[in-house]
């Protein structure tokens, strides 16, 4: 498997939803690991159709997860210090905020909400009919009164381009500061 994986010290969860987007998770990976993430991939099942998942495998040295394990199974994937929701969708960020984990990825982000930890960054990724959607907006609000990070301007950045990938690393490094100055996640 891969070696930068093996000396990065903070384990990020990368939760990939079915945005376009997701087409370029094998660009994405190799960079979060150059910042210094072992990063997880997690993927909706829809998301998966769109990526090549033994290559992401091979390229983050984890196995990529779609589904959930089977009772008494052991986690494949190390505890998380951080979460990047990436590209995040209309129906990801609406069933999050609605406690409805009907899906894996969306069950470890409604666990994460209601623990509080650890951070979470989302970066939505939708149509604009979807932004004006009335849903979405509570959703969004909802989710940053639990502390999501959520990047998303689309005044600055229409539809369907997200928040550009340098604002992310700087939000992720912004993580790591504050955990080192607050002692923990």
């Amino acid at each position: 498997m891969s070696e930068p994986t093996s000396t990065a010290s903070r384990v990020l969860y990368l939760i990939v939803c079915a945005a376009p987007p997701a087409q370029q998770t094998p660009d994405v990976v190799p960079l979060l690991q150059s910042t210094g993430w072992d990063v997880c991939v997690i993927a909706t099942p829809q998301a998966a159709r769109w990526m090549d998942i033994s290559a992401l495998a091979q390229l983050s040295g984890h196995v990529v997860r779609t589904d959930y394990k089977l009772p008494g199974e052991a986690d494949p994937l190390p505890k998380a210090d951080a979460i990047l929701v990436m590209p995040a969708t209309f129906n990801t960020i609406n069933k999050w905020a609605q406690g409805i984990g009907d899906t894996l990825a969306a069950s470890i982000l409604c666990e994460a909400l209601g623990r509080g930890t650890p951070p979470v960054i989302a970066v939505p990724c939708l149509k604009m009919d979807l932004v004006r959607h009335p849903a979405f907006s509570r959703s969004i609000a909802l989710l940053r009164e639990c502390g999501v990070r959520v990047l998303h301007e689309p005044e600055r950045y229409p539809s369907p381009l997200m928040v550009p990938r340098n604002e992310v690393l700087e939000k992720l490094r912004e993580i790591i500061q504050g955990n080192r100055e607050g002692g923990g996640s």
